[in-house]
């Protein structure tokens, strides 16, 4: 369980204080359930607690559903990935007061950076509603959003001391923009040897793209330079469930019904020992004159 929250400080930023207007950059300030900035632009607050940025078809792909949700949440809570946001937690700076995750899903690793960060809040981003209702919660000192990371931010320059970015999109030129010159961005991403065990059979559709430690670099390229890599792998029993969660919280699921994916995770020899294996790396950003003109 949680330890209480310390008390708030009285310098210390609010969640959503860390937003401005998407619109016209200038900040936003609550009032009466929404967000609002000078300029009379206004984002609702839903009861779940997130603020709605995003108007219809402004996403970049798609959010996870409910469903992908729900196996998420059910697999994080089985503490299958619990040593891998304690890696993450232990990668932020210390004495860190902003973190912002990008593409935060149910806000998951931004609970643990903020309980190993006391003095800090967070704001996680993210396309899925689904998620950002569990975001808006997942912690006393945090707030959520609905963004698409493919976009510019909606946070003001260097506004962060640390930027999350696990199994997410990278936009190398925002997350730069955003961080403070003695920030750090903190990133995971899968290695081939992820889940090899599972990928092994066809019928699950896992996959880990080959290419996709090339794509970090690429979008990264002349915004950081990797200040640190701390890989991390270990191996879980998992029973049928978190099978069928693992495969249902990821982008297998938008090709298989869950009914489908139950079935065919019956035919495996479960409990079964599979391999979780990351790579978690720390950036520090380049001076602003070698990052490529970012905003």
């Amino acid at each position: 369980m949680r330890e209480p929250a310390p008390r708030p400080s009285s310098h210390r930023p609010q969640p959503l204080g860390l937003l401005r207007c998407p619109v016209c950059e200038e900040p936003l300030a609550a009032a009466d359930g929404a967000l609002r900035c000078r300029r009379r632009h206004s984002f609702d607050i839903a009861r779940q607690g997130y603020v709605s940025l995003l108007a219809g078809g402004q996403v970049t792909g798609e959010g996870d559903s409910a469903d992908m949700v729900r196996a998420r949440v059910a697999f994080l809570a089985a503490g299958h990935y619990a040593p891998l946001a304690e890696s993450v937690a232990a990668s932020c700076p210390p004495g860190a007061r902003t973190v912002l995750d990008a593409g935060a899903g149910t806000g998951y690793y931004l609970a643990a950076a903020l309980d190993a960060l006391p003095e800090a809040v967070g704001l996680g981003l993210d396309a899925s509603k689904f998620a950002l209702r569990r975001a808006a919660r997942s912690h006393p000192r945090a707030g959520a959003a609905s963004w698409d990371v493919w976009r510019p931010l909606p946070v003001p320059d260097r506004a962060v001391d640390v930027l999350l970015n696990v199994f997410a999109p990278r936009n190398g030129p925002e997350f730069h923009r955003v961080l403070r010159p003695s920030g750090r961005l903190v990133v995971v991403t899968p290695t081939e040897r992820h889940l090899g065990e599972l990928r092994a059979w066809e019928g699950l559709l896992l996959r880990v793209d080959a290419e996709k430690e090339n794509r970090l670099r690429r979008a990264l390229a002349g915004h950081f330079t990797r200040e640190r890599v701390t890989p991390l792998e270990y191996v879980r029993r998992l029973a049928s469930e978190d099978v069928a969660d693992v495969v249902l919280m990821g982008p297998a699921a938008r090709h298989v019904t869950g009914e489908e994916v139950r079935r065919r995770v019956a035919a495996l020899p479960t409990p079964l020992g599979v391999t979780m294996s990351f790579t978690v790396s720390v950036y520090r950003p380049l001076p602003e004159s070698g990052s490529g003109g970012a905003r």
